[in-house]
């Protein structure tokens, strides 16, 4: 079983620390996350944007997003139309979204989210979830040394 199968979503900040993860169904669209992730987060830390990729371009998390006080930076879905580019200080923000692409390469390569050999919600959350600690552990060591 890999993160594709039994999604988790994270919230990344810019230097690649885990600030918030959640696991749910697979059934479950990434896009459904979101919302609730930035209600999560946002009771956690504060901060100023939120960047999220083409599956995160809905109204209402963009309306969330900016009810929270961020700044949303959603990379636009085309759905079939021509799309107008960011503005080139929003695309240069956006690059910072790599940071959680890598964050979920580490946990799929480095911490055993593509290994899962245990079966049930309750015990894959866990696995995964140790996955973010050492994830972030890992990346606090790496900042801090």
């Amino acid at each position: 079983m890999s993160i594709e199968t039994l999604p988790l979503h994270l919230d990344i900040n810019d230097t690649g620390l885990p600030i918030s993860a959640l696991v749910t169904s697979a059934s479950l669209h990434d896009s459904q996350v979101a919302i609730p992730l930035i209600k999560l987060t946002s009771s956690k830390v504060t901060y100023l944007y939120d960047l999220m990729d083409a599956a995160y371009d809905a109204k209402l998390i963009d309306e969330t997003s900016r009810k929270y006080g961020h700044v949303p930076f959603i990379d636009k879905n085309s759905r079939g139309k021509e799309v107008t580019p960011m503005a080139p200080h929003q695309a240069e923000r956006y690059k910072i979204r790599g940071s959680a692409e890598r964050a979920n390469s580490r946990l799929k390569e480095d911490f055993g989210a593509n290994d899962i050999m245990v079966k049930g919600h309750s015990k894959v959350t866990l696995h995964l979830m140790i996955g973010v600690i050492t994830l972030f552990a890992d990346k606090l060591i790496r900042l801090l040394g």
